[in-house]
């Protein structure tokens, strides 16, 4: 079933402006470790999960956690970006995308 909303939601995100540095250099960073954030966090999500679950914890106990699963994944997802992805990137220009 087709949900007209979700596409509306991407138009919406797709034609925001940014109107100083400051928030540019945030949608910046953000952008740039959408990919490795998308790959890291995936096994962390059901670590997290499954130790909540099997400890029975309420959420303020688990809150702390989720905190720190949070920005580890962010830190790692940086990591990533600047040891693997841009160096990867980078080379593949080099390698297959000629100047003109």
């Amino acid at each position: 079933m087709f949900c007209p909303v979700f596409p509306l939601l991407v138009y919406i995100g797709a034609s925001g402006k940014t109107t100083d540095a400051y928030t540019n250099r945030i949608c910046k960073f953000l952008g740039d470790i959408s990919y490795p954030l998308y790959m890291v966090h995936y096994p962390f999500i059901y670590l997290y999960f499954a130790w909540v679950k099997n400890e029975d914890l309420t959420f303020r106990e688990s809150f702390p956690g989720a905190l720190a699963l949070v920005i580890g994944c962010i830190f790692l997802a940086y990591i990533c970006l600047k040891w693997f992805d841009e160096p990867v990137r980078k080379y593949l220009a080099k390698r297959f995308l000629k100047s003109k």
